[in-house]
């Protein structure tokens, strides 16, 4: 389980957001979806990451979200994500975070533009400012900012950020990252790289697939970081066809979709995210169902 001293610990699930047939946010699934990740063994829960659409949410339905999963699951199980354009706009998010009980916050670098080494330390100072532990989200594939070890390294020696969510898909960071800042916490930010960074010394699993199949996922990753490889490799072999799919332009939908064959509420997305085609419907399909065949719900 999460501690309280470092509450990012552990698998925190990057929770998709119900939606209504209208597109309107289901609050009521929302808090049940959460209670029902930590009764299935998940540590916590992250609303408004890029899972939870954050972008296409009003700033009212954005602080509704955060206040859901906290009457859900308690405030130290829930780490939002305050990605905003402008910095001053991501520490309100801070703040709002803190003043709903949350425990700490996940943060992108500016993401409006391609920032300097510059902008994203003083950004980061600037969010710090609202007094929750930050733990960075580095995913240069969309942002095109890269939080690479050395710039991570400053950020932590600063005291702007205590864990980071890596999303670059090099593994061979995490050795780095260790080397130049022991103390910072690093998070699995990739399904499709769980085991390669569990193995590596990972102290927690941002996660996308447990929306859809919690328990064999936390069982994964349990295996893989007390270094049980014998449960864990074929484990992973098993859910990595759905694993890499967190990876992929269209892992909202496709998650969601995942939900919904294994009898959750995952539905639609809202715009601009548009269906899967027939072909990648088909291979989610196949994949989550056999996944469930073979007993990993």
């Amino acid at each position: 389980m999460t501690t309280d001293l470092r509450p990012w610990r552990g698998v925190l699930v990057a929770t998709a957001l119900p939606l209504n047939d209208d597109l309107s946010v289901n609050y009521d699934k929302y808090a049940e979806h959460c209670a029902w990740l930590v009764e299935n063994g998940c540590d916590g829960v992250v609303p408004n990451g890029s899972l939870g659409e954050y972008q296409v949410l009003t700033p009212e339905e954005r602080a509704r979200v955060v206040e859901t999963a906290v009457a859900a699951v308690g405030g130290a199980r829930v780490m939002p994500g305050v990605a905003a354009y402008g910095s001053a706009e991501s520490r309100r998010w801070a703040e709002q975070a803190r003043e709903t009980g949350c425990a700490s916050v996940m943060l992108l670098p500016p993401n409006a533009y391609r920032a300097d080494e510059r902008a994203v330390i003083a950004h980061y100072a600037e969010v710090a400012k609202a007094g929750l532990p930050v733990v960075a989200y580095n995913n240069p594939i969309d942002t095109k900012v890269d939080l690479v070890p050395e710039l991570l390294a400053t950020l932590h020696g600063e005291g702007w950020i205590q864990g980071v969510k890596e999303f670059s898909g090099d593994v061979r960071r995490a050795y780095r990252i260790a080397e130049l800042a022991p103390e910072l916490d690093l998070l699995v930010g990739a399904d499709d790289v769980l085991l390669e960074l569990a193995v590596a010394g990972a102290k927690g699993w941002v996660a996308g697939y447990p929306n859809a199949l919690p328990k064999s996922s936390v069982e994964l990753y349990r295996a893989a970081t007390r270094g049980d490889l014998d449960t864990a490799l074929p484990l992973y072999r098993q859910l990595h066809p759905l694993l890499r799919w967190d990876s992929r332009v269209e892992f909202v939908q496709a998650i969601k979709l995942s939900m919904d064959i294994a009898g959750r509420h995952g539905g639609t997305c809202r715009p601009p995210r548009v269906p899967l085609l027939p072909e990648q419907e088909a291979a989610v399909r196949a994949a989550t169902e056999k996944a469930l065949a073979a007993g990993l719900a």
